[in-house]
């Protein structure tokens, strides 16, 4: 049997990066001589990805662009926001040592993102986690992004993992529809990103802290090993 793979998506789930997204994006807006947009708007603008995150924030700014500007924009947004990164970007309290109990359980780790590979890499490695994944997968990695369930899919496999004996964990609609898809099993956290109260969108478990995560993953898992 397989050892068991646990994917992550990262912002709003392993990291707490809406100030510094949003900032850029603010970056972007005033440069374009529009208004800010507050951090609390994160929920209804990211996890779609930075060109997601750039049409939604100048339509909410009361500015439709047209795919080429977007291209454009996204250009300026991937190298101001490598620039500034992690200037308010942390990882949620007992990530790290949830990280390490999941590594010393035999659970292969692997990221699934709609971030950039590049700059969920970049991120990744200035918070100190990247040695814990055997596999980092962005928007661009396989060509399409979530909810589509081919990311999850194939970032199970390259971690050297199986798709039933996988858990994906996410905060946001995007993930719940991705591993739908893939019919592997979820586990949302509820102080994420998502627009409406994560337990409406339909996981398998909610959790509030990482320290509930392993009794989520080991209750799901038990429930796949009997089927």
């Amino acid at each position: 049997m397989p050892a068991p793979t646990i994917v992550y998506d990262l912002d709003g789930t392993l990291a707490d990066t809406a100030e510094d997204l949003v900032a850029t994006l603010n970056w972007l807006l005033a440069r374009e001589g529009l208004a800010p947009l507050k951090v609390e708007s994160a929920g209804s603008l990211v996890g779609a990805g930075a060109r997601a995150l750039i049409e939604r924030g100048f339509a909410a700014s009361g500015r439709a662009l047209e795919p080429r500007a977007i291209d454009a924009l996204f250009v300026d947004y991937l190298r101001y926001y490598s620039a500034h990164i992690v200037e308010r970007s942390r990882l949620y309290p007992g990530v790290d040592k949830a990280l390490g109990a999941f590594e010393r359980a035999g659970w292969r780790q692997a990221v699934c993102t709609n971030k950039t590979e590049s700059l969920a890499r970049l991120l990744i490695a200035k918070l100190g986690i990247a040695e814990r994944f055997a596999f980092i997968c962005g928007q661009d990695t396989f060509g399409v992004g979530k909810p589509d369930p081919r990311p999850l899919l194939e970032t199970v496999a390259a971690a050297g993992g199986a798709s039933h004996r996988a858990i994906m964990v996410g905060d946001s609609g995007t993930d719940i529809r991705c591993a739908r898809a893939a019919g592997v099993p979820v586990i949302a956290v509820d102080f994420g990103y998502a627009d409406v109260p994560v337990k409406e969108l339909g996981p398998d478990r909610v959790i509030s802290r990482f320290d509930q995560l392993m009794e989520a993953c080991d209750a799901l898992l038990a429930v796949e090993d009997q089927r």
